[in-house]
């Protein structure tokens, strides 16, 4: 099993018409799109889970697809760290400074 990053989604998309696409390209076996905790917004992103070669099929055919206007950045989702999606490290790049 695979699972997919799906990102740039128009807020107006739903579980099932992200379903639809990608069953287009195999068996999905989950879908779910993200929504802020705070507001319940929808975020823009979502996941998809296929078996590994639908979802390989999946990725190369729909990456840079447009979906309501936008273009769907497609990939092989990423495992998060332990400091989360913002986790440790400090500031943000460059020269490590010396004190």
């Amino acid at each position: 099993m695979t699972k997919i990053y799906v990102g740039n989604l128009p807020f107006s998309a739903t579980e099932s018409e992200v379903r639809e696409l990608f069953a287009q390209h195999g068996t999905v076996e989950s879908v779910s799109l993200i929504n802020d905790r705070e507001t319940g917004r929808p975020r823009g992103f979502g996941f998809v889970e296929m078996a590994r070669a639908d979802a390989a099929r999946a990725i190369q055919s729909l990456n840079g697809k447009d979906l309501g206007g936008r273009p769907l950045r497609i990939n092989e989702a990423q495992e998060r760290g332990a400091g989360g999606p913002r986790g440790g490290g400090g500031g943000g790049g460059g020269a490590p400074r010396r004190w």
